[in-house]
């Protein structure tokens, strides 16, 4: 397989995006797709545009020579879009991507309407990262850009504990770790290692958690006020919705991060039978069965009623 190689043939400028608020598996996807393009095709102007790159992740572009935060006005030849399940989703990207005369989207959102003129989705797949490899010649495929694909694997798979791992996941991640990467530094530097600024967030969040259905539901928020308080930035609260998923007897664990005056960014986690996709589509949101989000309006009383409405048809 090596589709991503012969569609950026004819394509002189790249551009390579991927969602607003960038995590693991989309930026690794973007790394992974730069290097290997680049190595291909080192004549060809190839651009990576993300919001942001969180601090967890920037130790894969350490020299800032590949993500850029600013984007120009122009057209390109192949807009590749990564990771993202709608072009609103692209951000200040969003107008390039309309403008370019190719667009390609690699994603395993359930959510994803294959809106580009070439989609590769499979929503059955651990990752972004996961798709993209297959669409890559294993030969090509350096340090580099193992590191990216592994990083965006493990983090979208919860270093393989989440259900979409599957043997064809931990049969790429073995071939990625042929390639010589220190796999286990990987997961300590991404999934265990916190700043002090994330410890005292995380440990404030849980201490001001509540229980609902019976104690199978468990609901925190981070309001703006405690961001202030910290110092925090977006990329500290990653994470913390998991650990609010791992809490003996919890199905269900949200978060609610506060965004603006009443506007809250909704995550949600389930452990067993619950699809919080579905809840999350109810308010035109998206994800997984077992991982999805969405942003309401309103109150923090509303928002935790109208989530709690929709969970409870499916709430054993």
């Amino acid at each position: 397989m090596n589709e991503l190689r012969i569609l950026s043939e004819e394509a002189n400028d790249i551009l390579i995006a991927g969602h607003i608020r960038p995590d693991g598996d989309c930026v690794g996807a973007c790394i992974a797709a730069y290097h290997y393009l680049h190595n291909i095709y080192p004549e060809k102007n190839i651009e990576v545009y993300l919001e942001n790159t969180p601090e967890t992740f920037a130790f894969m572009d350490k020299d800032n020579a590949i993500i850029s935060h600013t984007i120009t006005d122009k057209q390109y030849d192949l807009f590749l879009a990564l990771d993202t399940s709608s072009p609103d989703r692209l951000g200040e990207a969003q107008k390039n991507f309309f403008r370019a005369k190719m667009t390609m989207c690699v994603d395993h959102h359930i959510s994803n309407r294959s809106y580009a003129g070439q989609n590769f989705i499979e929503p059955d797949a651990s990752s972004a990262c996961e798709v993209l490899y297959g669409l890559m010649a294993d030969e090509d495929i350096d340090f580099a850009i193992a590191e990216a694909l592994y990083i965006g694997i493990i983090f979208d798979s919860g270093v393989f504990r989440y259900s979409n791992t599957s043997k064809k996941t931990m049969e790429i991640a073995g071939t990625l770790m042929e390639k010589g990467i220190p796999f286990w530094d990987y997961i300590d530097k991404c999934f265990y290692e916190r700043t002090y600024t994330q410890a005292q967030l995380l440990g404030r969040t849980l201490l001001a958690s509540m229980r609902v259905f019976d104690g199978k539901c468990i609901v925190a928020t981070i309001t703006r006020r405690m961001m202030e308080f910290y110092g925090a930035k977006t990329e500290d609260i990653e994470g913390i919705v998991d650990q609010l998923r791992i809490t003996k007897g919890i199905e269900v664990a949200i978060l609610l991060h506060e965004t603006d005056e009443q506007c809250y960014k909704v995550s949600m986690r389930s452990n067993d039978y619950v699809d919080v996709g579905k809840v999350a589509s109810y308010f035109n949101g998206g994800g997984h069965v077992k991982a999805a989000g969405c942003t309401m309006l309103g109150s923090i009383h509303d928002v935790i009623n109208n989530l709690t409405e929709q969970l409870a048809f499916q709430m054993k």
